[in-house]
C-alpha cells in the first residue's frame, strides 16, 4: 500500500470515528462551502488530494520554469512589490499635487486615472464631455495637459502606470514627448500602459474602433516600444475589469490569459520575434475577497502562461515566460454601507496579493464607493501596504503558502478549469472571434447574475449589507470636485487650439489617416502630431473615420 492510499484510509477512519460522532452531538454550520468561483471546498485536504504531484514539474523554484512559486529568484527578499496608488482628478495640476503627496508618503510608483472624455477619445471642450471633465480621473486633451501633469517629476526617476485603452497610443505619444522635453532618453523610461483593448470588448466597454483595428494599434505600440522604449510595458493584459464586471476568479484567469494569447498571435502575424517583445508584456489581476482562491489564481496564472509561451509559441528566453502582474484590490467588493469595513477588506485582499506573488499592488481607499478618495483615505490605503511590507513578516520567505495541501489542490483545480475555457475559445477560432460571438460576455453575465442572486438570498454574506446591518450610519467626508475646474479646463484647451498652426494640424491629421489605412506603424506620426499640440480628440476622430466605429453584439 502506497503513502497516498494509507492517507485515504486514515482519512476515512477519521471521518467515521472522529468527525461523525462530533457532528452528531454538535451539527456543523449549514453554509455553502465553496469558493467564489463555485469550486466545492472539502473539510480537509491531505497529500492524497494532490494526484500526480510532481514537485519539480509543477512547482519548481522561484525564477525558474514553471514560475508557480514566483517570477524572480529572490522575490520580496530582493525587492518589495511596487506600491502604486491610483490617482487622478480635476485639472492636471490637481493630480500633480496628489502625485507629489503620495511620493512623499512612500509610494514607489505612479498610477494615473484619466477622466471619461479622455478614455473615450473626446477633448474637454467637446459637447459629449460636458459634466464629465476631471470627474473620475485627470483631464488630458493636449500635450500641454500632459506637461502640467508631470511638471517637476522626472520621468527617469519614477515608473508610471496609465489606465487608458482606446486612446493609449495618443497618451503614450504625449508621455514620450514629455520625457524628451525633460531631456530623458526613451531607453531610461519605465512604466506600463494598460492598452488592453480585448478586455474592453469583453468587459469595460470603452472603445472607438472594432476589435481587429484596435488590436492592430496595440501591436503597433508593442512593436514600437520593443525597438525604442525597451523598459516600458506597452500593454497590461487586464483581468481586473473582467472580474469587476462580474466574472468568477476562474473566468478572470481564463479570459485574461486568452487575451494574452490573442496579442501574442497578432504580434507573430506581424512578423515579430516572440522573444523580442514577450518580456515586456505585463498583466493586471483583481484581488477579491476569497483569500485562498486569489492566491491560487496568481500561482496558476504564472504556471499556465509559462507553459503557453514555451510550448505554444516557442519562446526561449526565461523573461518571455514570466507572467509579471500588477494587482488591485477589488473595487466591486467595497460597500457604501459601513465604509470603515472596507479598510479590513482591502487589508486582507492586499495580503492575498502579496502571498500570491504580485509585482505591483494598488490598495483601494475605503471611500471609493462614494467618490474619488480623499487624502486621508488614500494614505490609510498606502499605509496598509507598508504595514504588510514592514510589520507582518509576509515578505520574509518566498511563496509561504506553497506546499499547503489546500492551496496546491486549488491551484491545480483553477489551472484545469481555466485551460478548459481557453480550449473552448481556441475551438471558436480565437479570442477575437469569441468576442464577436459574445461568448466571454455571456459567461460573465451569467456568473454575475448567479452571484447577485446568492447575495440577495443571503447565501453570500456581505457584512454590513445583508448581515450585521446598522439602522443608522454616520456619513463620511468625501472628495468633491469643484464645478469651476471643468470651465477652466475647457477654456485652457480652447486657448491651446486657438494658438496652433491650423494648416499644420490638418497635415498631421492627414498623415495619421494615411497611416491608419496603409498599415504603417502609427506611433511615429502620433509623436510628431502631439508635439504640435494636435489633440487627443482630434486624433480619435481620425480613428473613427479611418478605422470605423464598433457596435457590440447584443447579449441576453
Amino acid at each position: 500500500m502506497d503513502e497516498r492510499e494509507r492517507i485515504r484510509e486514515g482519512k476515512a477512519r477519521w471521518e467515521g470515528e472522529t468527525v461523525a460522532p462530533h457532528l452528531a452531538g454538535a451539527p456543523g454550520r449549514q453554509d455553502r462551502f465553496e469558493t467564489q468561483s463555485g469550486i466545492p471546498v472539502e473539510r480537509l485536504y491531505t497529500p492524497a488530494d494532490l494526484e500526480g504531484a510532481d514537485y519539480l514539474a509543477k512547482l519548481g523554484f522561484p525564477g525558474e520554469f514553471p514560475f508557480t512559486r514566483g517570477v524572480y529568484p529572490t522575490m520580496y527578499r530582493g525587492r518589495l512589490w511596487t506600491m502604486r496608488m491610483f490617482a487622478g482628478y480635476g485639472r492636471p495640476e490637481d493630480t500633480n499635487r496628489r502625485f507629489r503627496y503620495l511620493l512623499e508618503q512612500g509610494q514607489t510608483g505612479l498610477s494615473t486615472a484619466f477622466d471619461m472624455p479622455a478614455l473615450m477619445g473626446y477633448d474637454a471642450d467637446h459637447p459629449r464631455a460636458r459634466g464629465e471633465v476631471g470627474r473620475e480621473g485627470v483631464s488630458i486633451s493636449t500635450l500641454e495637459d500632459m506637461e502640467r501633469l508631470f511638471e517637476g517629476i522626472r520621468l527617469d526617476q519614477v515608473t508610471t502606470s496609465m489606465t487608458i485603452n482606446c486612446t493609449a497610443s495618443i497618451i503614450l505619444a504625449m508621455y514620450l514627448t514629455v520625457a524628451e522635453r525633460q531631456g530623458v532618453a526613451w531607453d531610461r523610461i519605465g512604466g506600463t500602459m494598460q492598452n488592453d483593448m480585448l478586455k474592453e470588448f469583453i468587459a469595460q466597454k470603452e472603445w472607438i474602433c472594432p476589435p481587429e483595428p484596435a488590436v492592430r494599434i496595440v501591436v503597433d505600440m508593442i512593436e514600437f516600444t520593443a525597438q525604442h522604449v525597451p523598459r516600458f510595458n506597452p500593454v497590461s493584459i487586464s483581468g481586473y475589469h473582467i472580474r469587476e464586471a462580474g466574472s468568477t476568479a476562474v473566468q478572470e484567469l481564463a479570459f485574461t490569459l486568452a487575451d494574452g494569447i490573442g496579442y501574442v498571435e497578432a504580434c507573430r502575424k506581424r512578423g515579430l520575434d516572440v522573444d523580442g517583445f514577450a518580456p515586456r508584456l505585463s498583466f493586471f489581476f483583481d484581488i477579491h475577497n476569497d483569500f485562498f482562491e486569489e492566491v491560487a489564481k496568481l500561482r496558476a496564472a504564472r504556471r499556465i502562461w509559462a507553459a503557453v509561451m514555451r510550448d505554444r509559441f516557442g519562446a526561449r528566453r526565461p523573461e518571455s515566460l514570466r507572467l509579471r502582474t500588477h494587482t488591485q484590490t477589488a473595487g466591486v467588493s467595497l460597500t457604501a454601507q459601513q465604509p470603515l469595513n472596507n479598510v479590513a477588506r482591502v487589508a486582507l485582499q492586499a495580503l492575498a496579493a502579496v502571498l500570491g506573488g504580485a509585482q505591483s499592488l494598488h490598495t483601494n481607499s475605503m471611500d471609493e464607493t462614494w467618490a474619488l478618495p480623499t487624502e486621508e483615505a488614500v494614505t490609510v490605503a498606502l499605509r496598509t501596504q507598508q504595514i504588510i511590507a514592514e510589520e507582518t513578516g509576509a515578505p520574509a520567505t518566498i511563496d509561504p503558502l506553497g506546499g499547503s495541501y489546500f492551496v496546491e489542490w486549488l491551484t491545480d483545480r483553477m489551472e484545469a478549469e481555466a485551460l478548459a475555457y481557453i480550449r473552448k475559445i481556441d475551438e471558436l477560432g480565437g479570442v477575437i472571434r469569441a468576442i464577436e460571438l459574445g461568448y466571454p460576455q455571456q459567461e460573465i453575465a451569467d456568473a454575475a447574475y448567479r452571484y447577485q442572486l446568492m447575495e440577495d438570498r443571503g447565501e453570500r454574506v456581505i457584512v454590513g449589507v445583508n448581515r450585521y446591518v446598522q439602522a443608522e450610519e454616520k456619513p463620511i467626508p468625501y472628495l468633491r470636485i469643484d464645478e469651476g475646474l471643468e470651465r477652466e479646463q475647457v477654456e485652457r484647451v480652447r486657448r491651446v487650439k486657438a494658438r496652433r498652426d491650423a494648416a499644420g494640424v490638418e497635415r498631421h491629421l492627414k498623415r495619421i489617416a494615411e497611416a491608419c489605412r496603409n498599415g504603417a506603424n502609427l506611433m511615429p506620426v502620433l509623436i510628431d502630431a502631439v508635439k504640435d499640440y494636435v489633440s487627443l480628440g482630434e486624433i480619435s476622430d481620425v480613428y473613427r473615420q479611418a478605422l470605423g466605429r464598433y457596435q457590440e453584439p447584443i447579449i441576453f
